[in-house]
């Protein structure tokens, strides 16, 4: 299956490639990144790379989607990364997504978000999408009630102790 790339007014959203290292070593080591997310030991560009490598190209070739690097048209330049999720121990995708710094604020969360739930509803047939945030995150919850998702209550990773909120939607 080939994973469509997907734009929207102002951003262009494709599928992740080693070559884009440099600018996930800067997202994975980005303030919100690490506030939000967490730390995921990336010290260097070849720790980003296996990340790409390990975590991000297989869920192309297993699950026929995954994340996008969402890039400015205006600029060129790659500002976050937004995509549906496929984890094995869920029974539904999550949509997921993260921006950097200079670039949260400014409305491109939720047009990626918007282009990326328009792509699992008509190309990839999902009939419901989840998403998972920690409680203080409230930038992001704000985006997942804006794009429509409501909060279905407390959510706990097997072997992580931090409650996390879990929204779904149906599409």
């Amino acid at each position: 299956m080939t994973i469509p790339t997907l734009e929207t007014e102002r951003l262009l959203l494709r599928k992740i490639e080693v070559t884009d290292a440099p600018f996930f070593y800067e997202l994975f080591n980005s303030e919100g990144w690490l506030q939000y997310i967490g730390d995921r030991n990336i010290q260097t560009l070849a720790d980003a790379e296996k990340q790409i490598v390990e975590k991000y190209i297989p869920s192309y070739k297993k699950n026929g989607h995954g994340s996008y690097i969402v890039i400015e048209k205006s600029s060129g330049l790659s500002i976050g990364s937004c995509g549906i999720y496929k984890r094995d121990n869920l029974d539904y995708p999550d949509i997921g997504f993260a921006f950097l710094p200079q670039f949260v604020g400014k409305g491109f969360g939720f047009e990626s978000s918007k282009a990326v739930l328009k792509d699992a509803k008509e190309t990839l047939n999902f009939s419901k999408v989840l998403a998972f945030t920690v409680p203080y995150n409230t930038a992001s919850i704000k985006l997942l009630e804006k794009l429509g998702l409501k909060n279905a209550g407390d959510y706990f990773f097997e072997g992580d102790p931090e409650p996390l909120l879990l929204f779904e939607m149906l599409l």
